[in-house]
């Protein structure tokens, strides 16, 4: 194989074992924030992502001035983070869709990339960054037509400044006291992007949907997922309950290491190109 679709050496006896447990088999992909490092996305937790405070849910619906923050940095990171396009990873992915070895795709990342990439059968577990939410009516807005509103509030916030854009799409910004956030239009109500913040939980439905799916794989693949987030752990518990093989790529420990078939320490995107090219031989 070419260097473009090999992964490092050190990882092709595990490869070749994961490529055989894949073959001919129902996938179901679990994903996280390592897929999407190769379109310029830090990872949380990878080496060198820097300490950061979430923003909880309590605090966000408690503060005015911690939304006024969150949202001007969350302005200021969009224009990074909703630039991004999806990496050969996201593509290999989506070609085992559309081949049909990969039979969906449940990712715990908000940055749609999985979507843009061509996957028809996306569970977006914590929702994403593209669209906005009003917590008192449910209106649904895209994100794009409030940034716009948000430009036009605040033409002092400069756009132009060099940001480092982090995994949610948000930036550290100090002076946010002259900071004005929109209100839902249809009620006036309290917008928040339609993502799981720290301290919410994952929506029901979604879930199942989540567990549906690996119910119906006979593998499950995880890639670029250290799995600390518990919605990931519980999938990895449905699958082995199932009995079913589970495939997990990543650089770094995880927490379902001990429950996996096979540990392929790698990169997502080149292993998952890899796979993808072994898989249509």
């Amino acid at each position: 194989m070419s260097t473009d679709t090999e992964a490092p050496v050190e990882a092709e006896p595990q490869l070749a074992e994961a490529i055989e447990l894949l073959r001919g088999a129902r996938i179901a992909a679990l994903t996280g924030a390592g897929v999407s490092t190769d379109s310029g996305i830090p990872d949380y937790r990878g080496e060198g992502a820097p300490v950061r405070t979430p923003m909880t849910v309590q605090t966000f619906l408690a503060s005015e001035q911690a939304r006024k923050r969150y949202w001007a940095g969350s302005h200021l990171g969009w224009r990074s983070f909703g630039s991004a396009v999806p990496n050969r990873g996201h593509l290999a992915l989506a070609d085992l869709e559309a081949r049909g070895n990969v039979s969906g795709v449940i990712t715990q990342n908000v940055d749609g990339l999985h979507r843009r990439a061509g996957n028809r059968h996306v569970i977006e577990l914590h929702g994403s960054m593209d669209r906005v939410l009003c917590l008192t009516c449910g209106q649904h807005y895209a994100r794009q037509a409030v940034a716009a509103r948000l430009e036009e509030l605040n033409p002092e916030i400069d756009l132009e400044t060099a940001i480092r854009p982090a995994p949610d799409g948000d930036v550290e910004v100090d002076d946010v006291d002259a900071m004005v956030i929109p209100a839902c239009t249809v009620c006036g109500g309290i917008l928040k992007p339609d993502v799981v913040f720290f301290g919410e939980f994952v929506p029901s439905d979604r879930f199942q949907a989540a567990a549906s799916l690996v119910q119906g794989a006979d593998v499950l693949l995880v890639a670029g997922s250290s799995l600390v987030v518990n919605s990931g752990m519980r999938l990895i518990e449905q699958a082995r309950r199932k009995r079913l093989p589970i495939v997990i790529i990543n650089r770094g420990l995880t927490k379902g290491d001990g429950r996996a078939a096979v540990k392929v320490e790698a990169g997502a995107s080149e292993t998952l190109v890899a796979i993808a090219a072994a898989l249509d031989s």
